[in-house]
């Protein structure tokens, strides 16, 4: 049978009773059958959601190596609102999208402003910091770096919060990857949400128990280092029950696994996949070649 329940396919056909004959049309999934496929597909509240999980994972690829790529201001200010934002703005989440790409990137920006403005040589002085100069080139430096920084980490945000991991890998294994490496590709993309849910139920726990995690900040500190031995043995004790898991249900069997859905893709999505590569390498070549120069 395929049929389709909202975005997903069903990709299940029931051979028909040999004893009914050859010409018995396959049967159809029971409606509990039905059901339990539906509760495997994930759930897509907007259009941009429910791409393929590869044509958004391209996205993403695309605006994080076009930022360096095309480096300056506008090259990634271009992919930042001709992409991301849009994307965005379709799956009804920039305010979250913004938050999380703030939150990443902050720390690494601060980071690069510091030491780009201090130390970066140039011939316009700013003002002076004890021995350091800070100069005009390192701030036009760091503020090149930040908007690059900010581009990848929006990009790579709205990939996190519009994609499952599942879905991402059910497709990738469709599509010819190895049942391990997609394996692999899923555990790696749920390793940090995991352990920060993990952490916040440790971290309740050990604050049942009366420790403090609040106030001051050397309460704070002393609050996270309880934290790091149980979060590290909890995700080792994981990996190995997964494992066990995974033997029992004979996943490193040979030969060829039959998945129950599949997740749409269409002629455009595949047109617009291979568009953006295209125009990715057109913007890596062209400048070494000369054709075009370098964005400002």
């Amino acid at each position: 049978m395929s049929g389709r329940s909202a975005w997903w396919r069903a990709d299940v056909v029931l051979k028909p009773d040999e004893a009914a004959g050859p010409e018995t049309a396959p049967a159809r999934l029971s409606e509990a059958d039905t059901a339990y496929l539906a509760s495997l597909a994930p759930a897509a509240i907007s259009r941009y959601q429910r791409l393929n999980p590869l044509t958004k994972a391209t996205l993403a690829t695309v605006t994080t190596l076009g930022a360096f790529v095309l480096g300056g201001y506008l090259g990634p200010l271009l992919l930042l609102v001709g992409i991301v934002l849009p994307g965005a703005i379709a799956a009804h989440l920039l305010r979250r999208v913004v938050r999380v790409a703030v939150l990443f990137s902050l720390p690494i920006s601060i980071s690069v402003a510091l030491v780009s403005v201090f130390t970066r040589a140039g011939s316009t002085v700013l003002f002076n910091l004890g021995p350091f100069d800070a100069t005009l080139e390192g701030v036009d430096f760091a503020a090149q770096i930040i908007v690059r920084l900010f581009t990848i980490a929006m990009a790579l945000a709205l990939f996190g919060l519009t994609t499952e991991p599942r879905a991402f890998v059910v497709d990738l294994e469709r599509r010819g990857l190895s049942p391990r490496v997609a394996f692999a590709a899923a555990a790696t993309l749920e390793t940090i949400p995991l352990m920060v849910e993990r952490a916040l139920a440790i971290q309740a726990a050990q604050r049942a128990r009366g420790l403090d995690t609040e106030g001051s900040l050397s309460a704070r500190v002393r609050g996270v280092l309880p934290l790091v031995a149980p979060v590290i043995l909890s995700s080792l004790t994981e990996v190995e029950e997964r494992s066990l898991a995974l033997e029992v249900r004979s996943f490193g069997r040979p030969g060829r696994r039959d998945l129950l859905w599949t997740l749409p893709d269409t002629g455009r999505e595949r047109a617009l996949r291979w568009l953006l590569v295209a125009a990715l390498v057109v913007a890596l070549v062209a400048p070494l070649a000369g054709v075009m120069p370098r964005l400002p």
